[in-house]
């Protein structure tokens, strides 16, 4: 069992007070995921994460221990980031992250470099498919979208059956 799967782990909106654990989570996450992008975790991608990313998404943040560990942004139903620290990959935070943001917005849509077969293996168990390829034009990589609908609610069936 991973070393934080037995920690107290908390999702909540992500505030101002967060943005460098928040950076040095996607720094830390990111550069890995996409060695094949240059500069990723760092410089101008580092001051976009900053004053772009964090300011006009919808951010979550899961907390373990006190210690911001993972990151999500929402561009409304589209997962525009998700990044994990390495130390607490494997331990369901991710998971937990894409889960809720599906019960905000149910069905869920994504771009993945085909490249980050990480990235692509964790969405594809999550339910995630295939809709569509494009090349990302800034960097000549091949960028996957994916979707998932919405969890089915049996609640919900029932309740519009009466």
């Amino acid at each position: 069992m991973p070393e934080n799967a037995s920690r107290s782990t908390v999702i909540r909106r992500y505030a101002p007070e967060d943005e460098d654990a928040a950076v040095d989570v996607w720094s830390r996450a990111g550069g890995p995921a996409h060695p094949f992008i240059p500069g990723e975790g760092e410089g101008e991608r580092a001051r976009k994460m900053r004053e772009v990313y964090l300011v006009h998404a919808e951010n979550w943040v899961a907390e373990t221990d006190g210690r911001v560990v993972a990151l999500l942004g929402l561009l409304g139903a589209e997962i525009g980031g998700l990044f994990v620290a390495p130390e607490a990959q494997g331990t369901g935070v991710g998971r937990r992250l894409v889960e809720h943001a599906a019960a905000l917005h149910g069905a869920l849509t994504l771009e993945v470099y085909e490249k980050n077969t990480a990235a692509r293996g964790f969405y594809a168990r999550l339910g995630f498919v295939e809709e569509s390829r494009r090349v990302d034009e800034e960097y000549d990589e091949v960028m996957l979208k994916l979707a998932r609908p919405a969890p089915e609610h049996p609640a919900r069936g029932r309740a519009a059956d009466t």
